[in-house]
């Protein structure tokens, strides 16, 4: 297991390096550069090589690399020139904000997409599978902009039951003071994550019913809740975990479409706001942090697939 975890967590680190790399080239790849992205294009020239010599940007490129990632270790991500802040206090800021979002998504997206996917295993060919089969690919054929804007009219003007804004609150703590409003915010990412989690466990489970042990313990007597409870259930979670870490950067996005359709103050609304007025200090900053949780998603993930199955250490 040492070994298994020892070369993993060098995977990710090197991973993390690359996506350091690519963050780094972007920088550089902004329309005039740095400097008239972020000063703008009627900056004066005088003013363009005061910001290049003050950033270090008037060195090599090798030198430039070192420097930001000196930075990057310190935890400057640099400034944003539209709201006067720190790109690190502002992600500091939001970010435990779209984890709680994501994070309420995902567990109640488990605990649905596990028990249906369970039940369309069991009742297979039945008008049960079929119904929850149209539900689950309908769900994830729907964009979730359009699921969301669904979810408001029905919840929100036509019904009154649920505001149609995120909680405004400045700390997850105010956020969680009003569940109301995240009903609908969790509800919109949730769905998908049901829909393509239910049909890889429905999946699973069929595999894993076929399975010779199966066959042996119902030879021995063990009734269908005591066979899916002690042996498919476990084996049956293994694919869904490793589905997880693949879910990771395709979770982020919806979380951009989702904190921007209900105002919710999180990363996503910051990476929007800051795309609408291109500062480009934040939409690096964000790349770079959903970049690196992806990374760490993925490394959890391998974790967690070890751990459920020791074949995956045996032959690491």
């Amino acid at each position: 297991m040492t070994r298994f975890l020892i070369k993993r967590t060098g995977q990710a680190v090197f991973v993390l390096f690359l996506v350091s790399v690519i963050v780094f080239v972007l920088l550089h790849q902004l329309p005039g550069g740095p400097a008239r992205a972020i000063l703008g294009q009627a900056a004066t020239p005088e003013a363009v090589s005061h910001f290049n010599h003050q950033q270090g940007y008037d060195r090599s490129l090798p030198v430039q690399y070192g420097m930001y990632l000196e930075r990057l270790v310190t935890g400057d991500l640099g400034e944003s020139y539209t709201l006067n802040q720190s790109v690190a206090t502002l992600l500091g800021e939001r970010l435990p904000k779209t984890l709680l979002l994501t994070g309420l998504s995902l567990l109640v997206a488990a605990l649905l997409a596990v028990p249906l996917g369970i039940l369309q295993a069991v009742r297979r060919g039945k008008p049960s599978d079929y119904a929850l089969t149209g539900a689950a690919f309908l769900a994830y054929a729907t964009p979730v902009f359009f699921l969301g804007i669904v979810l408001i009219l029905a919840f929100s003007q036509q019904i009154q039951l649920f505001p149609a804004e995120a909680p405004q609150a400045d700390s997850v703590g105010g956020i969680l003071g009003e569940p109301g409003g995240l009903v609908l915010p969790v509800i919109t990412m949730a769905l998908g994550i049901i829909a393509m989690f239910s049909r890889y466990m429905r999946s699973a489970v069929l595999d894993n019913l076929g399975e010779d042990y199966v066959r042996t313990a119902r030879a021995k007597g063990q009734s269908q809740t005591r066979v899916m409870a002690r042996h498919v259930l476990r084996n049956a979670l293994i694919p869904l975990a490793g589905l997880l870490g693949l879910y990771l950067p395709t979770l982020f996005s919806g979380a951009l479409v989702v904190e921007s359709l209900f105002n919710y103050p999180g990363m996503g609304l910051l990476f929007w706001n800051a795309a609408q007025s291109s500062d480009f200090p934040v939409l690096l900053g964000v790349t770079l942090v959903v970049g690196c949780a992806t990374v760490l998603g993925s490394l959890l993930t391998d974790i967690a697939y070890a751990v459920l199955d020791p074949r995956i250490r045996s032959v690491q």
